[in-house]
């Protein structure tokens, strides 16, 4: 299991508590301090698209429009923190976010 996450997001940590309460040893990729894969990167891309970004992140809201128009592969090269989070991949389950839906695929 790996968690795709920043470690200073609050909801990262609630879903990092939780996964280890229930037993599970997440591998924690911190995407600031550890950055994202290129095969990562793809496979999240892959999974959600442009859901894969964070619309109502600080990050976005300081991008200028042009820049905000990149694909979304080159906005996470880039800017790694605009990532919606956490991701959590799980063998073959993928989840963005920690709201039930999530919880109910990992717990």
């Amino acid at each position: 299991m790996k968690v795709f996450s920043l470690k200073s997001c609050d909801t990262c940590k609630k879903a990092i508590k939780a996964l280890r309460d229930a037993g599970h040893d997440p591998q924690i990729i911190d995407v600031r301090a550890d950055g994202l894969t290129d095969a990562d990167r793809a496979a999240i891309i892959g999974q959600f698209g442009d859901a894969a970004i964070n619309k109502s992140s600080t990050t976005w809201r300081n991008l200028e429009e042009g820049e905000k128009a990149q694909p979304v592969a080159s906005l996470l090269t880039l800017y790694p923190t605009l990532m919606k989070r956490p991701v959590i991949q799980n063998g073959d389950v993928w989840t963005i976010g920690w709201k039930a839906d999530a919880q109910a695929a990992h717990l």
